[in-house]
């Protein structure tokens, strides 16, 4: 093989690691504006940051919003200067093959229900990461979860 060639498969074998991880840091960078947007309860800057069919998956079972839907409730909440603020402790971001889509978790801190997850699908859309889906949840640990079950087992159907 001559050596150039194999300097250049070298060279790039290298790099690929550095595109991805800046890639992640972009996916990053959108997720972590997201949620500032929705901190400031920043409307305009939260809807940019989500596709248009996006679907939001809330903490209740009953809570799953689309597009128009999601909109409609964040604006019962978000022109009164409501918002919300979940602070990431840790994430973990999957790009898929392509680099047009990546899938992500992460841990979040919030003051009224503690830690919380996060999870959910961005796609690159003419050159911006957008949220396509997020899943808010709270972990309840092993220790009680049976109890948690019980109660919710208890509640009267929605």
């Amino acid at each position: 093989m001559p050596r150039r060639l194999l300097t250049l498969i070298v060279l790039i074998a290298c790099i690929q690691p550095f595109a991805v991880r800046a890639e992640e840091r972009s996916v990053a960078a959108a997720i972590d504006s997201f949620h500032a947007a929705a901190s400031r309860a920043d409307q305009p800057a939260y809807f940019d940051l989500m596709t248009d069919q996006v679907v939001f998956l809330g903490t209740d079972g009953t809570e799953r919003w689309q597009g128009q839907e999601f909109r409609d409730f964040v604006n019962q909440y978000f022109p009164n200067g409501r918002g919300w603020t979940y602070t990431p402790t840790e994430r973990h971001i999957d790009m898929g093959p392509g680099g047009q889509w990546a899938l992500f978790d992460e841990l979040l801190q919030h003051d009224r229900l503690g830690q919380c997850r996060g999870s959910g699908v961005v796609v690159l859309e003419e050159g911006r990461w957008k949220i396509a889906q997020y899943n808010l949840s709270v972990p309840v640990p092993n220790a009680i979860v049976e109890d948690v079950a019980g109660q919710i087992r208890a509640l009267p159907a929605p």
